[in-house]
């Protein structure tokens, strides 16, 4: 019986070679980046989408963006005093937490900030979101809907019927409601309203720049401050115990 050519054996050492091969790869691109440009943003993504955060991508295409790998990026850059890349770098990685990056660019701090601060994106809400606002649907006819998408749409919770090939609502109808976390059911009713309900949205968290200055961006005040007050306590600590050597 001839050997299927689907019965092949990996080499598990050969797999994690070249992992880490991609690996030692990314942190030299980003120790490049680091020599390249003036300034390090890291920053967190709300309602996260590819195809948004690709547009940016497009947008600023002569900066860089990095974002996923949080350990790998970590060690890039140094996880302390005694082994970051360059000055400061260390503080860098304390921010690469969760579903953070980072961002590389020659472009001014306040040029950045002004940018992002007012670069948001409406989207439909999934399931999980909160809904923004309540959505009522009122009994009749539903003209927006084609007829072959009525069974659909009972299946999604909507009292509807076809009346003369016109899909009706039978009754009013309460999609959602303001401050609900929304189910797979609403998230798809919405999309089908074309009622966008959340906003893709880019928040920079701190700043670093190639003279070793590090800093701290004002955030929501949702945000909690713990982690931005230990940053503040070493930076303190530091400057106190270069002023006893000095």
């Amino acid at each position: 019986m001839p050997k299927s050519k689907r019965d092949k054996r990996i080499s598990l050492t050969a797999t994690r070679k070249k992992g880490l091969e991609l690996k030692r790869n990314l942190v030299d691109q980003i120790r490049e980046c680091v020599d390249q440009y003036a300034r390090i943003f890291t920053f967190s993504v709300e309602n996260m989408r590819n195809n948004k955060l690709k547009e940016v991508r497009t947008i600023w295409k002569h900066s860089r963006f990095f974002f996923g790998k949080n350990k790998v990026m970590s060690v890039a850059l140094g996880r302390g005093p005694e082994d970051e890349y360059r000055e400061n770098l260390h503080k860098v990685s304390l921010r690469l937490r969760g579903q953070t990056g980072m961002f590389f660019t020659n472009k001014t701090k306040e040029e950045v900030v002004e940018w992002f601060s007012q670069y948001q994106l409406q989207d439909f809400a999934r399931s999980g979101n909160t809904a923004a606002h309540t959505v009522v649907l009122f009994q009749g006819p539903l003209p927006q809907f084609s007829h072959a998408m009525e069974p659909q749409l009972r299946q999604l919770g909507l009292p509807t019927k076809l009346e003369r090939g016109e899909v009706t609502l039978i009754s009013d109808h309460t999609v959602c409601t303001e401050g609900d976390v929304l189910t797979p059911e609403q998230a798809r009713i919405l999309k089908l309203l074309d009622t966008p309900m959340v906003n893709f949205h880019i928040t920079l968290d701190s700043v670093w720049s190639n003279d070793g200055t590090f800093e701290l961006l004002d955030r929501p005040s949702t945000e909690p401050d713990t982690e931005k007050d230990r940053i503040e306590e070493e930076d303190e600590k530091e400057d106190e115990e270069k002023e006893e050597e000095e």
